[in-house]
């Protein structure tokens, strides 16, 4: 497993960080909440240790953060002092998949992260990614770079719609199709609900994702993605 200690308790994290070497798994180190939630972001671990009291940011909020905002499922094991039943239930509702009480045996938190890895890290629900725009298909929650943006009942089918084709080009006909079905609208209708949308998604926001193909139809484009791959 690729593991990722966030401890601020430099000879804890570096005796259990030691025992997991030993016993073939590989280990990353984060000695403070901010830290931890940037390589918890920005890199693929198989499961997280993270203790409770961190400077910086603590634990609740890692992994708030981590499963709000920037909808990470990677398991966390929550370390802690607390023993009290409401702290353990507050690392629960903050995201986090199991608690151990320090002081705690080194074979017990292998056995833990094994079976949290096992898991399949969590089930995450149904969502559609583009860049940074997020689409949960189960809560209909769309947000872009952490905020959340309303749209009514056309919009989210037209955004489903372009999402799951992006990056390619879905025609006009195929638009109107998946949200009107065969009772299409005027001719102008579909043309509102793309300004609409496009209102909503790209206008608050620095870079364009809704391009428009004149005579063809629309896509949904990351171009740090296309940028990327030039």
């Amino acid at each position: 497993m690729r593991i990722l200690i966030i401890e601020d308790n430099r000879d804890i994290a570096a005796n259990l960080g030691d025992y997991l070497t030993d016993r073939g798994h590989e280990v990353d180190y984060a000695f403070d909440g901010v830290t931890g939630l940037h390589l918890a972001i920005v890199n693929e671990f198989d499961a997280l240790v993270l203790d409770l009291a961190l400077p910086g940011m603590d634990g609740l909020e890692v992994c708030r953060k981590l499963r709000e905002e920037s909808r990470k499922e990677t398991p966390i094991l929550m370390l802690t002092a607390r023993d009290q039943l409401d702290d353990k239930l507050a690392g629960f509702d903050s995201g986090a998949d199991d608690y151990l009480v320090k002081p705690f045996e080194l074979r017990e938190v292998e056995a833990r992260l094994e079976v949290l890895s096992r898991r399949g890290q969590r089930v995450a629900p149904r969502e559609l990614n583009v860049g940074d725009l997020h689409f949960n298909l189960e809560t209909l929650t769309v947000t872009r770079a952490g905020k959340k943006i309303d749209l009514n009942p056309i919009g989210l089918k037209l955004l489903e719609k372009l999402m799951s084709a992006s990056p390619a080009v879905v025609s006009r006909a195929e638009l109107e199709h998946h949200v009107w079905g065969e009772e299409l609208p005027d001719s102008d209708s579909l043309r509102v609900h793309i300004h609409s949308l496009r209102a909503a998604i790209d206008k608050p926001f620095e870079k364009p994702l809704l391009t428009t193909r004149h005579g063809i139809g629309y896509s949904l484009v990351d171009p740090d993605a296309t940028s990327s791959q030039a």
